[in-house]
């Protein structure tokens, strides 16, 4: 009789102290308006930690070019040079501006998968999405109208569109989506930052949030493909340019703002690990607490092989994390 094979190494549970220790960092600086040092201490926090994990990674989606970030910059190797070998996508505080101004939805993010299998951005900053949990699976088209796809996926939900709660950054090329959905009956969720965070949320129960819809980060849109994956939810993309020059640029490297990007497109392996740690409170994780012996942080984990979707709630200890860290938080 053949034995079951044991389950393989779960990263995903060894993310969550890189994530935990961005978040831990980044809130010392909530509140205090200054977005800058919030990401510096995060992306500190979050490189000093990465150092430790086994992994052989690279940095697929980062802080941005190596000119412009010292580090986790986009094709920088992280880990201790171990198998696997991984593609990484980091985004140590999706929500600076919330983080600097104490509001709520920040959250720090990491996403791994094989290498070679997630979609690199290029120069191509900007994408249209639309984002729906595992229920909406398969109900929407980022080609169709938001009114199409309202109605589509209130038959798949079983619910008037006017109980639909839709996710959308607050921008002024949004105007005339917003005023759409609202015309067609449904609920604007108006979010001023975080669109990774946004996306999870609709593949969450109790989240109030059905559908994410809008022009957002192409390099958010791979780190939100990897969790609703593992969430079971769905996401779809197509390239978007601010100008003709931009285009033409991403053009001649070989993008094509034609192509409707899926999730596998996105993120093209079906082993792929995430964890999320909340900077601030949000509508699935709260946000850190400090207390006299430490930190509370609450923190979300997901692999998309075995389907695991674990919320971890941990107590951090100050005097023990400055034990084995010189990273300050």
């Amino acid at each position: 009789m053949q034995q079951p094979s044991r389950p393989d190494r779960n990263i995903a549970l060894e993310l969550i102290r890189v994530t935990e220790a961005a978040a831990i960092a980044a809130a010392r600086w909530s509140g205090r308006g200054d977005k800058n040092a919030a990401d510096g201490a995060a992306v500190d926090a979050m490189r000093f930690v990465l150092g430790a994990v086994a992994m052989d990674g690279v940095v697929v989606i980062g802080e941005g070019e190596k000119d412009q970030a010292p580090m986790l910059y986009n094709g920088e190797r992280i880990g201790d040079g171990r198998d696997p070998k991984v593609d990484v996508a980091v985004d140590p505080i999706d929500g600076t501006t919330l983080t600097a101004m104490g509001r709520n939805g920040a959250v720090s993010v990491i996403a791994l998968s094989e290498a070679g299998t997630m979609f690199d951005p290029g120069p191509c900053f900007y994408m249209k999405k639309v984002a729906v949990g595992p229920r909406g699976r398969g109900s929407v088209d980022v080609n169709a109208s938001a009114t199409d796809n309202l109605n589509e996926l209130a038959k798949r939900l079983k619910k008037p569109v006017q109980e639909l709660g839709v996710v959308i950054l607050d921008r002024p090329r949004h105007d005339d989506l917003v005023a759409e959905v609202r015309e067609a009956g449904a609920r604007v969720l108006s979010i001023t930052d975080g669109d990774v965070a946004g996306a999870i949320a609709t593949g969450w129960p109790n989240s109030g949030a059905d559908v994410l819809f809008g022009i957002g980060g192409t390099p958010e849109g791979v780190i939100a493909a990897a969790a609703l994956k593992g969430l079971g939810g769905e996401i779809q993309g197509v390239l978007h340019a601010t100008s003709p020059e931009e285009r033409a640029r991403a053009e001649a490297l070989g993008y094509d703002f034609t192509k409707v990007l899926t999730t596998d497109d996105l993120v093209a392996s079906d082993n792929c690990f995430f964890s999320a740690t909340a900077i601030t409170d949000g509508d699935f994780l709260r946000g850190v607490r400090f207390h006299d012996f430490g930190a509370t942080t609450q923190s979300l984990v997901v692999r998309s092989r075995s389907g695991t979707v674990r919320t971890i709630e941990t107590f951090h200890r100050h005097d023990k994390l400055q034990e084995f860290t010189t990273a300050g938080f």
